[in-house]
């Protein structure tokens, strides 16, 4: 067997089974699924399928039941593989209701580059959470990429900005400032800034881009 090899390596001591493992991933074919679950020894299973699932999905849904489905608790949840946002929410909501004390990892290279898009944002819009993100080159089965775990880092003043926008589009700052118990010079810094950060868009009235929905999460 060859032996596995491993790009951005973070070191991770793990208790003495106190600790439950769960694996978040993509899933159209079953292979990285499986290589993933197996390296790590999970104990959950949570798999993004599409809302129609073709044959070759629907497949890999039965792989991964009959391989894993008597001695994993296995979840799959339906998504627009094209919806970067909602995917990214999905992502957010399964790692909300889990256990502080879960060790989280995720997976994104099944399925879709949208679908495996939004499972990054997510895991970035919780990365306090997130174990590792890994990826499975499908050219070498025997090579993991643990991604960096970047996080948006927003200030606090920038995240009441976002929250106040977040269901409403404001014509101009006059309006925004109205809403936003911040200087009126803060207001103008931040919105410059999430402009340049691109999670807003000022060109016709104030409003979040897909990012900026993703950084609120």
């Amino acid at each position: 067997m060859e032996e596995e090899k491993v790009i951005n390596q973070e070191t991770t001591e793990i208790p003495g089974g106190e600790m439950g493992k769960v694996l978040i991933a993509s899933l159209y074919g079953p292979d990285p699924v499986i290589l993933a679950a197996t390296r790590l020894a999970v104990d959950r299973l949570f798999l993004l399928v599409n809302k129609e699932a073709d044959k070759v999905q629907e497949e890999a849904i039965k792989v991964i039941d009959d391989s894993f489905g008597r001695v994993l608790d296995i979840k799959y949840d339906k998504i627009d593989p094209y919806d970067i946002v909602s995917t990214a929410k999905k992502v957010v909501q399964i790692i909300d209701h889990m256990p502080k004390e879960d060790l989280i990892y995720v997976n994104v290279t099944s399925g879709r580059k949208t679908m495996a898009l939004g499972i990054l944002y997510g895991a970035y819009a919780r990365v306090n959470r997130i174990k590792k993100i890994g990826y499975n080159p499908t050219e070498d089965k025997n090579t993991v990429v643990y991604l960096p775990k970047l996080s948006f880092n927003l200030t606090d003043s920038q995240k009441k900005v976002l929250l106040s926008i977040e269901d409403s589009k404001f014509e101009n700052l006059s309006e925004l400032a109205k809403k936003v118990d911040i200087s009126p010079a803060m207001l103008y810094r931040n919105i410059k800034d999430l402009e340049n950060l691109g999670l807003i868009e000022t060109e016709e009235g104030i409003k979040l881009t897909d990012a900026g929905r993703i950084a609120v999460l």
